[in-house]
């Protein structure tokens, strides 16, 4: 099959990205372009690649030997491991140009000037010195007039008015595109991809992203990031994303603003949610009361195991969290009444449905204290091999639960979402 020398970006994301042997490198996430002054017919630059990491780099593409229907295949299988960063005269096309607004002047489309189309794909073409170039920009109608709505037009790039770092610059222009492409990414991996975009246009993904799916980004990003994003919102908008991240996470952000900052954001959110949050800040963040999440699985012993069991099986738990059900005395709101054991789900599934959840009962499980330090957290999980435990305090009150992916966030240095570890290769 001969090579294409021509593509539409659009088609090139998730191809998968080759070495010269067909060793699998990465795939394709985006395309990078330079965005010079107007009237210059931009260039791309690169592929934007996902390593098996998840860690996207940047493939130049002088490396690019072949683009087909299934994969890109590039010269060597040796690239840069070092993260991509976009540069101030480029823009991703996927992320930043696609879904834009701007004008053509075209004449075969004189009923379209001085309307605005949306940018829906760019096509790049190799000349003969190898550069590949934006040759045609694919643009979609967005009002009814002479032709109809949503109806797609090719022209070449010359052709087009709009496409260039000013006019990205300028508030107001779409995000649908990239909104779609992390509609299937996990919230780490569009965390990644935020903190590869310019400031205005990861603000705009993040305004236009709801509260629920944004907190669960924010929740993986370094509290710089984190602290931009929510400054970048209307107080209202950023008490609301608060309240629906976990409250070990706002815990942890809170503890690294200035004392008035962090009162600021508490004082916007509902009081029951900062009211979590509060008692959480009364521990130092490198003791089990600091770590634990406030809002464990808690059941009474007279429920039911079909009714724990559907408490384990809530979409919005993790699954080191679904993997014991903490039974406790009335009220089961932490800080709870008397601890009386826990139950682990596999128990759970081995009963019939109808049984209570107290004749199950692990009365001697391992606890944890609030003022325990990580080392001793970081032995009793190796020593009873869990990765959910209760912490108590002196009155045998539930205080939360420590889950062992905060265990080794809070062990990992404070850096360790922004640089990946030695070594690393696809």
């Amino acid at each position: 099959m001969t090579p294409a020398l021509k593509v539409f970006v659009a088609r090139l994301v998730g191809l998968a990205v080759l070495g010269p042997d067909g060793e699998s490198i990465g795939r394709v996430r985006d395309v990078v372009i330079s965005m010079h002054m107007p009237g210059k017919q931009p260039r791309a630059l690169g592929l934007a690649v996902e390593l098996t990491t998840r860690r996207r780099i940047f493939v130049p593409m002088l490396r690019v030997t072949s683009i087909e229907p299934d994969a890109v295949t590039l010269t060597t299988g040796h690239v840069n491991l070092r993260r991509l960063r976009v540069r101030p005269n480029e823009a991703l096309a996927v992320g930043q140009i696609l879904d834009t607004r701007v004008r053509t002047d075209d004449p075969d489309y004189p009923e379209l000037h001085d309307v605005d189309l949306t940018v829906v794909d760019l096509a790049i073409e190799q000349n003969r010195s190898r550069d590949w170039m934006v040759s045609r920009v694919a643009l979609r109608t967005t009002r009814k007039g002479l032709r109809r709505r949503g109806e797609t037009i090719v022209v070449q790039w010359r052709h087009v008015r709009g496409m260039n770092r000013l006019e990205l610059s300028r508030p107001g222009q779409g995000v649908e595109m990239a909104l779609a492409q992390f509609e299937d990414m996990r919230a780490p991996d569009v965390a990644n991809a935020l903190r590869e975009l310019p400031v205005k246009r990861r603000d705009e993904i993040a305004a236009a992203l709801d509260n629920e799916r944004l907190a669960d980004v924010l929740q993986e990003m370094p509290t710089d990031d984190q602290t931009a994003i929510l400054g970048s919102m209307e107080p209202d908008r950023a008490a609301d994303v608060l309240e629906a991240m976990d409250p070990d996470d706002v815990a942890d952000l809170m503890g690294e603003l200035p004392q008035a900052e962090a009162e600021a954001f508490l004082s916007r959110m509902d009081p029951e949610d900062s009211e979590s949050v509060r008692r959480l800040l009364l521990h130092s963040p490198d003791t089990a009361g600091g770590v634990m999440t406030p809002e464990p699985l808690i059941v009474t012993a007279n429920a039911t195991v079909s009714e724990a069991l559907a408490r384990v099986r809530d979409p919005d738990v993790n699954s080191a969290a679904a993997s014991m059900v903490f039974v406790v005395r009335p009220p089961t709101n932490t800080p709870t009444g008397k601890f009386l054991g826990a139950v682990h789900t596999q128990a759970l599934l081995r009963e019939p449905p109808a049984n209570l959840v107290g004749g199950i009962l692990d009365k001697e499980m391992p606890r944890l204290l609030p003022d325990d330090s990580l080392e001793k957290m970081t032995r009793f999980f190796a020593t009873y091999n869990l990765v959910c435990a209760p912490v108590i305090d002196e009155a045998d009150h539930l205080l939360g639960a420590v889950v062992v992916d905060d265990l080794l966030d809070a062990l990992l240095p404070r850096d360790w979402r922004e640089t990946d570890p030695e070594g690393t290769a696809p």
